[in-house]
């Protein structure tokens, strides 16, 4: 440990040296200029953002539901997760209108938390999207091949066969070939790449609004109240809400996958012409518009058909069958096909981007940095990641992958919301940290003189943070992580039979749910940070503490395998951080060269120092050697 440490150009005092490598941050406002075109506008933006949410999710998630968890109760499942996607959404719109770089959660977990959580989220971010895009992909082949009746896989399965257990039987060429052309697109530049997903998004929003319009003409309110008795058995108790209040919550649990893509748009923050006012608009503007696009199907579906009669693959291609309208079936269709292509657009997207910004920090290979002098993209790591995509979208088997995709995006959506916290109670080093309170002038020193609860709940009511303070807010922040964690567990006797609940499992709820609230009131105590912002998340820490909250309940969620296919991606990551990254990361080669310039400037002191002390030596000793000279 002692040669790694000074590999890396620290000495060995112990952990604290440790921490300090790894916990390096970047500054938020870096001088170094963008190399990439600032081309996108806010509607640019928001259609980016529509076409990575809104994917073929909105052509089947409403009857899946519908018919499994929640029944017509199907649109407050949406609401639902769309209130916890606009919470994790305006955390993302803060962070955008504070660092618009490339990167994303990334370089915002870069500028407050460190170097080694910002990596960690990087690479999560590079898993995320590179499965999300090769599922995207997928889908889209298996798609057309269903409608050209397995043309596709039978001829490459009978001539290009793979007898290799975990991948596919057949490798999917098309698939691949479809990627590398995105890619290709992508790299063209981002205005380029930008408009023709602006096409297909807008052709899969003309479809969503057809089928509304086109379902209203059938539509029937007794779908919504269907008798108890005349539900098959095993479809709940008939009604609204067949399944009850906790069919709904699982509903939406499902549903918040149907929202997840919008974090794109704060990658491309880089390239966007006024980041800081156009990333909170699309944000906000997408996520409602998916939301609207979501409800008026799943309503229109639950209304046209009973729930238990709906398809859970392809819903509303079954409901046109039945009411025999041939036409709407293939506009469907083709709403379906341009849905998942704007998906995939939105998926390879952002991957290069967080790539590029990684190896500019030097925590990737360089040569993944470079900028088209032409087109003005990241070519070396936009057509790598499409290669790299393509490849798993060809010979791999990705439905056990599927999860992981969630545990990224997860685990993104809550370092973000971590981070809103950290930075707005943080410590404003411009200011002098003295600071009036009650007519008395208090200092940080001060602040560590009172009494532990009084500081804890700021009872002098101070105004500007303090290192103190902002210590304050990161151990609450970590306190209220662990007991997000424990809430989950809490919860399992309410979630799998709430009718044998106890008083006991009560209690241990009412407990975790007052410390969950005490912590968060904690936090609002402390004084907050003056950056000006052009836009800020309100109701903070309440809001971000609730999308934190959610974001760990869903993660926790997810099956043993998963974690441990995301453990493996992890030990990988950590072989290249430090294996490479931290000797090439930019902010130690920074922090190298201020030491070198600190201890540059020390030496010209101690020179100038000892020359003046020479020069006064010498001053002394003429005069007595002319008056010895005279005597």
């Amino acid at each position: 440990m002692e040669d790694f440490l000074e590999n890396i150009g620290m000495p060995f005092p112990g952990f604290k040296s440790i921490y300090e490598t790894l916990s390096r941050k970047k500054p938020i406002e870096d001088s170094t200029e963008s190399k990439l075109a600032k081309v996108l506008s806010a509607f640019d933006l928001t259609t980016l953002g529509i076409g990575s949410t809104l994917g073929v999710g909105v052509y089947v998630l409403a009857g899946q539901v519908s018919k499994i968890y929640a029944g017509p109760a199907v649109i407050f499942s949406f609401l639902i997760a769309a209130i916890a996607s606009i919470f994790a959404g305006l955390c993302y719109a803060e962070f955008g209108a504070r660092v618009p770089r490339a990167g994303s959660a990334y370089v915002y977990s870069y500028v407050t938390i460190g170097e080694f959580v910002a990596f960690i989220i990087g690479w999560n971010l590079i898993l995320e999207y590179a499965i999300g895009s090769a599922s995207v992909v997928k889908g889209l082949s298996s798609y057309l091949d269903n409608l050209c009746d397995h043309a596709m896989e039978n001829f490459l399965g009978t001539h290009l066969p793979m007898n290799v257990e975990g991948l596919n039987h057949y490798p999917d060429i098309f698939a691949f070939g479809v990627t590398i052309i995105f890619a290709w697109a992508i790299a063209m530049g981002a205005k380029e790449s930008t408009r023709l997903n602006t096409a297909f998004t807008l052709l899969n929003l003309s479809v969503v609004l057809f089928v509304i319009i086109a379902g209203l003409f059938k539509v029937s309110t007794k779908n919504w109240a269907i008798p108890k008795e005349d539900v098959p058995a095993g479809y709940g108790e008939g009604g609204f809400a067949p399944y009850g209040f906790a069919g709904i919550i699982r509903g939406a649990a499902i549903c918040f996958y149907g929202f997840i893509g919008f974090d794109c748009i704060a990658t491309a923050g880089e390239e966007a012409k006024n980041p800081k006012k156009s990333i909170p608009f699309a944000v906000i503007t997408s996520l409602a518009m998916v939301f609207l696009a979501y409800f008026g199907i799943s309503t229109v579906l639950t209304m046209m058909l009973p729930y238990y009669e709906q398809d859970e693959s392809a819903p509303l291609v079954h409901v046109f069958s039945i009411y025999g309208w041939t036409a709407a079936k293939y506009v469907v269709s083709i709403g379906a096909i341009c849905a998942m292509c704007t998906s995939l657009m939105g998926s390879m997207f952002p991957l290069p981007r967080i790539v590029y910004a990684m190896a500019t920090d030097g925590l990737l290979f360089k040569f993944m940095a470079e900028i088209s002098s032409k087109h003005k993209t990241p070519l070396n790591s936009t057509l790598l990641t499409g290669f790299l995509t393509g490849a798993f979208a060809a010979i791999f088997n990705l439905k056990q992958l599927m999860n992981m995709m969630s545990i990224g995006t997860f685990l993104a959506y809550s370092m973000v919301a971590a981070c809103v916290l950290i930075l707005r109670y943080e410590c404003d080093d411009r200011r002098d940290s003295r600071h009036m309170s009650n007519g008395r002038v208090l200092t940080d020193q001060g602040d560590a003189d009172c009494g532990f609860l009084k500081m804890l709940f700021n009872s002098s009511k101070s105004i500007v943070p303090t290192k103190t303070t902002s210590r304050i807010v990161a151990v609450m922040i970590s306190l209220y992580v662990g007991q997000c964690i424990i809430l989950t567990q809490v919860l399992l006797p309410f979630e799998e039979d709430y009718v044998s609940v106890t008083a006991v499992d009560i209690t241990k709820l009412a407990l975790s749910l007052v410390f969950l609230i005490v912590t968060l009131f904690i936090i609002s105590r402390q004084p907050v940070s003056s950056s000006t912002l052009a836009f800020k998340v309100p109701f903070v820490p309440w809001l971000p503490g609730f999308s934190l909250l959610i974001n760990i309940y869903l993660m926790i969620k997810l099956d043993i395998m998963t974690w441990v296919r995301f453990s493996i991606w992890i030990v990988i990551g950590l072989m290249i951080f430090f294996g490479y990254s931290v000797r090439n990361s930019r902010m130690r080669h920074r922090e190298l060269k201020c030491l070198a310039e600190s201890e540059s400037r020390d030496r010209s002191e101690v020179d100038s120092v000892s020359s003046l002390h020479h020069d006064e030596r010498f001053s002394t000793q003429v005069p007595l050697m002319v008056m010895h000279t005279a005597s």
